[in-house]
């Protein structure tokens, strides 16, 4: 059954090539009636069924059929082991076969595609954009591992361009003598000795040279991609939006560090960033790692999985549920910061009581009221705490809604990998605390949020709406039935 099928589509996509390059044929040519494949039945069971039906004649259908591949081979790692699953390979022949039709008829067929010159194109840039973001994935683990072992503020200033570790004995006693002027030596190392002081400025160097090296993992590669011609000015501009972010996070940075080199305003207070510019500094990382893996699944995956109309709107219902736990997800991490930039998480290691109480007796005793949810320890983890039971919470009430819709199973299976991530990252959140905040838990804990955010945001790109070509195939496949 695969071969024939993979065999008709190919067939007809010829067809069709030829028509779109030479539109005038003779009337008398022989006219092909469309070969069909009549209704299967999916064996993950759901209801959705659907059935395989070569598009009609035209270039319309030819786009139908460009969307329909395109959406299925990038998402072909999810599919279960259907009619499609079991005919991937016979199809991907009819895929490059396709290949100039697709790119001559996916613009005015409502499927957008990113990048240009064909799929080897789409897949060097995808790949490119998977790299960068698995790159920042990176430099936010790092920027955790340098938070937590106080290693921020050991470089006491900051050039745009960088700067040469110390070489030599002479060079290493000059920084050291710079940190040893900061609040931080004066108040919390005081007597460090020099290669416990090494040790933290390596963390705070390779932090540093990480970001700068993203840079030039970003801009080269989109230089040459440029010049080849492979993005569309809609996948430029993003890329240049997202290239500027990534440029004014390194000052971000730097604005946070200089805020913990000042004296704190008590003496009894110790020295550290301010939670508004760690927050601000840790949602501007966020907002370009989403940034870079929302993009790249778009030029992987211009269209969603979709195998009938009754999977299409199951996707919908669920949509309107996802967006706002993803919501709440992004939310809760950005309160992580204003946690690490209290030092709140050494406070109250118990749970789940706080200390002998459900709540402190001080979570409002600061004065404005509002200051008591980004400075007050008790209460920053208080609604820490509330909000990770919230969003544990609403993604399992995600998962249980997933349940009860007919949709892909590939996305059924998204929701319920998303749902048990949720739950490790309450645990690591908790043992975190438990144990004092040891770097481990604590850096795992930071991974676990980007990871838990990184599969939402594959959720709700998988959830969006295909495109009006392929709502039209499969609305004229339901029709053909």
């Amino acid at each position: 059954m695969g071969s024939r099928v993979a065999a008709a589509l190919l067939r007809r996509g010829r067809e069709q090539a030829s028509a779109l390059l030479a539109p005038r044929l003779p009337r008398s040519a022989p006219a092909l009636a469309p070969p069909r494949v009549g209704p299967t039945s999916s064996s993950s069971g759901g209801g959705g069924g659907g059935c395989l039906l070569p598009p009609r004649p035209g270039p319309a259908g030819a786009c139908s059929t460009a969307s329909r591949l395109a959406s299925f081979h990038a998402f072909r790692s999810f599919a279960p082991k259907t009619l499609f699953g079991q005919c991937t390979r016979k199809m991907s022949t009819t895929a490059a076969a396709l290949n100039s039709t697709v790119a001559s008829g996916a613009a005015n067929s409502g499927l957008k595609l990113l990048v240009t010159k064909g799929p080897q194109a789409q897949k060097a840039v995808g790949i490119w954009l998977f790299g960068c973001a698995a790159w920042v994935f990176s430099l936010v683990i790092l920027g955790g591992i340098t938070r937590l072992t106080r290693s921020g503020l050991s470089m006491t200033d900051w050039k745009f361009t960088g700067e040469i570790p110390p070489m030599s004995d002479a060079a290493w006693q000059l920084e050291f003598e710079k940190y040893k002027q900061s609040p931080e030596y004066k108040r919390v190392n005081k007597g460090m000795s020099l290669e416990d002081f090494k040790f933290i400025y390596w963390m705070e160097y390779a932090h540093r040279m990480w970001g700068r090296a993203l840079g030039f993992l970003f801009a080269g590669p989109f230089a040459y991609f440029i010049a080849k011609g492979y993005v569309t000015r809609q996948l430029g501009l993003r890329l240049s939006a997202l290239f500027a972010l990534g440029g004014a996070q390194g000052l971000i940075g730097w604005w946070m560090v200089k805020s913990g080199l000042e004296e704190p305003t008590s003496e009894y207070v110790q020295p550290r960033v301010s939670p508004y510019r760690l927050a601000t500094h840790l949602a501007s990382a966020f907002a370009i790692y989403c940034g870079i893996l929302w993009t790249a699944l778009s030029v992987v995956m211009p269209d969603p999985p979709t195998g009938s109309m009754s999977w299409v709107n199951g996707a919908a219902k669920i949509r309107k549920l996802a967006i706002p736990v993803s919501a709440v997800v992004g939310i809760t991490a950005i309160s992580g910061a204003f946690v690490a930039g209290n030092d709140a998480g050494h406070a109250y290691n118990s749970f789940p009581k706080m200390g002998d109480t459900w709540i402190p007796e001080d979570v409002f005793s600061m004065e404005p009221f509002v200051r008591n949810f980004f400075e007050n320890t008790s209460t920053v983890q208080l609604n820490h705490r509330i909000l990770a039971t919230a969003t544990l919470l609403s993604v399992g009430g995600l998962w249980l809604g997933a349940r009860k819709i007919d949709m892909h199973p590939a996305i059924k299976s998204l929701i319920g990998s998303t749902f048990g991530m949720a739950a490790l990252q309450v645990t690591l959140g908790i043992s975190t605390l438990l144990m004092y905040v040891p770097t481990s838990l604590g850096t795992a804990h930071q991974a676990g949020a980007l990871t838990l955010l990184s599969l939402m945001i594959l959720l709700t790109h998988t959830l969006r709406r295909p495109s009006p070509a392929l709502l039209k195939s499969l609305a004229t496949a339901v029709k053909s039935t």
